[in-house]
């Protein structure tokens, strides 16, 4: 029993699947930044991407079972070729369709078009922006990233997200720490984007840290693993339980195969049923009741106001 569980079995929760929602496809790890908190570990140089086969299998997959969202991720998922068959196959499949966006893409030369191509599809966007300042975003994105997200959301805004449409921010903090309260984090950072730059957006979205991938190696290498354990285990909520994503979101890889969250995947933890599951090997109806696979690494979703894709879960 991992420390999670013992978190669970302490408060009485069982955590198991319940019905399906949202289904979040990881189409690789290819992406045009390597930001230091990145659990996907993504990188120009990763070489996983979802084939023209795969992607075609899950988009057969939503035609049949009609997810209520399809969250398209990466890496940059816009890089992989499948992007827009996968976009318009969910939107002509009624799903409400989201774009893990990092902002940058939109200012290379060769996807220029996103911003219009994504309204026109009407598509909510997510994106990364982990600070309102340029030094702190630059810090932990790369030099230049933020005058570039700028740029970004200027496109974006002109085009109608942010008003018409959904434009959320994520905030990630720096460092082993959790982060502050959501809503007061998002009415500073609504006044700053508006008074510094014009910007407006949806919501914002704090997400916790997750001990895994390079963020981990940051932490093993300064000698902050445990402590920032102990944070996670020492804030435990219980009542974040219910709402944890893995209940009502199914992750798939680049390969097809399944996982509870995005989180798992990349740690590997497949969903098996005697052997391991791909998404055209199940339905939404056959995964209800079954039980989600955990790991330390749980501690970071239901720590202090709890952590998922769309950010906080509730109050402290």
């Amino acid at each position: 029993m991992n420390l999670f569980e013992q978190k669970l079995e302490a408060n009485r929760r069982v955590l198991n699947r319940a019905r399906l929602e949202t289904l979040q496809v990881n189409v690789g790890r290819k992406c045009n930044q390597a930001c230091h908190h990145c659990h996907v570990e993504a990188a120009p140089w990763r070489p996983e991407t979802m084939s023209s086969e795969t992607a075609r299998r899950v988009g057969e997959w939503i035609a049949v079972n009609r997810p209520k969202t399809v969250d398209l991720t990466g890496g940059a998922p816009e890089l992989n070729e499948q992007f827009r068959y996968l976009v318009e196959t969910s939107r002509s499949s009624g799903c409400h369709v989201i774009d893990r966006n990092n902002l940058t893409i939109i200012e290379t030369e060769a996807y220029g078009w996103l911003p219009q191509y994504l309204a026109s599809h009407e598509v909510e966007i997510i994106a990364s922006l982990p600070c309102y300042l340029g030094q702190n975003v630059d810090s932990q994105r790369g030099d230049g990233v933020f005058e570039k997200s700028i740029r970004a959301l200027e496109k974006l805004n002109a085009v109608g997200y942010g008003s018409r449409l959904r434009l959320n921010l994520v905030y990630n903090p720096l460092g082993a720490k959790l982060p502050p309260a959501q809503n007061e984090l998002e009415q500073d950072y609504r006044a700053e984007l508006r008074q510094r730059y014009g910007i407006e957006f949806t919501n914002l979205f704090v997400i916790t840290n997750q001990p895994i991938g390079r963020f981990a190696e940051e932490l093993r290498q300064h000698g902050r693993w445990e402590t920032y354990l102990e944070l996670l285990a020492s804030s435990f909520n219980p009542a974040t339980v219910e709402n944890l994503m893995c209940r009502s979101t199914l992750s798939v890889g680049w390969k097809g195969e399944i996982y509870d969250c995005d989180f798992n995947q990349m740690l590997r933890m497949q969903i098996r049923n005697g052997k391991p599951l791909s998404l055209w090997d199940v339905t939404p109806v056959m995964l209800e009741g079954w039980a989600i696979q955990t790991g330390h690494h749980c501690l970071a979703c239901t720590a202090g106001a709890g952590s998922s894709c769309c950010g906080a879960l509730g109050s402290r």
